[in-house]
């Protein structure tokens, strides 16, 4: 039991380093500090269920913040690409809370086309996205679900929101 505490005094000395080391990467202060006590979390368990020692600690911390931080950076730029369609975000563009009819209506309109796209999709692809956009769950959550991997559950994800974003984007006939 005296590891997890090596590694909490660890953190608690290197903690301003290591969200800056993330900040420096993410470009977000609250994601930067996430990712910092996800590491944690991924160090104290791999050690306790592994039961191995590290030799060189902080290096491996940086190596997993590093992961971590790009990972998410890729996801929220795919994403950012998979649902932005030129709208401006500004806050001059925004309107009152209470939705029009015409936009409830679009938006019933969007969530139907999304099902139909899905709907396509083979059962495994369209389990996988649906636990990720809609219970927002981890790719280590549907690897675990559909019995696969890590690098299964994104390909099936990935193929899921690009075929959802092709048959959204494509003129209706």
């Amino acid at each position: 039991m005296e590891q997890p505490d090596k590694y909490f005094e660890l953190f608690a000395t290197h903690r301003t380093d290591l969200v800056r080391f993330a900040r420096g990467i993410m470009r977000d202060e609250s994601l930067a500090e996430d990712i910092v006590q996800d590491a944690f979390v991924r160090l104290t368990t791999a050690t306790l269920t592994q039961g191995r020692l590290l030799s060189d600690p902080l290096g491996y911390v940086y190596r997993i913040i590093r992961n971590l931080a790009f990972d998410r950076y890729r996801r929220r730029q795919f994403e950012a690409g998979l649902f932005d369609h030129g709208v401006d975000s500004s806050a001059e563009t925004v309107e009152a809370d209470a939705p029009t009819p015409e936009s409830e209506a679009s938006g019933k309109s969007d969530i139907r086309a999304m099902r139909a796209a899905m709907a396509e999709l083979p059962e495994r692809t369209c389990v996988a996205l649906e636990m990720h956009l809609f219970d927002g769950r981890k790719l280590r959550e549907i690897a675990a679900h559909l019995g696969g991997s890590i690098g299964m559950a994104h390909a099936l994800v990935a193929a899921g929101m690009e075929h959802c974003r092709k048959r959204l984007s494509a003129p209706e006939s």
